[in-house]
């Protein structure tokens, strides 16, 4: 009888090491497969703002800014903080809220941006209470400010300092 050959064990031990990485690969793509399938695997959230206007205080008053913030992203998005560097005193999210017929001032701990949409702050709703702005604005002045997300992480921009009720 003729000997088996030592060649085909290092054969079978050969194909048995090479389909573990096959089949890892096969395994992690079938995942990402079914990642994107879902939905999940789309466009991180992106945020870009534009334009910032903030009132033009009456003296030492607080005052309030508003931005456009545009989410080109999948995902929903959170602005979670905010600040106005060259205030002496503290900025944050607030919201008008009326009840009956009389507004007040609440604070937000963040506000959403949907996902391929944007969040639009107005006088009439969510904006930036800035405590304590800048000495000596003048209509036409830009000042600058922080907005941190959640995803997109913080970005600088600025708002234009307009007179309250003009709209520009």
């Amino acid at each position: 009888m003729k000997a088996p050959s030592p060649l085909l064990p290092r054969l079978v031990e050969t194909a048995f090491t090479a389909l573990v990485p096959v089949v890892a690969c096969a395994v992690t793509l079938g995942g990402l497969v079914a990642w994107t399938a879902s939905g999940e695997a789309g466009r991180p959230a992106g945020v870009t703002v534009a334009e910032g206007r903030m009132l033009l205080p009456f003296g030492t008053d607080d005052t309030a800014a508003f931005f456009r913030v545009r989410n080109d992203g999948d995902k929903d998005d959170q602005l979670i903080g905010v600040e106005a560097p060259t205030a002496s005193g503290r900025a944050m999210l607030s919201r008008t809220v009326v009840r009956s017929g009389a507004g007040s001032m609440g604070m937000v701990e963040f506000a959403t941006v949907p996902a391929r949409g944007t969040l639009e702050m107005s006088p009439h709703d969510l904006d930036v209470m800035v405590s304590a702005p800048p000495l000596g604005l003048r209509v036409g002045d830009r000042v600058p400010f922080v907005l941190r997300f959640r995803e997109s992480g913080t970005v600088r921009t600025e708002a234009v300092v307009v007179r309250p009720g003009t709209g520009n």
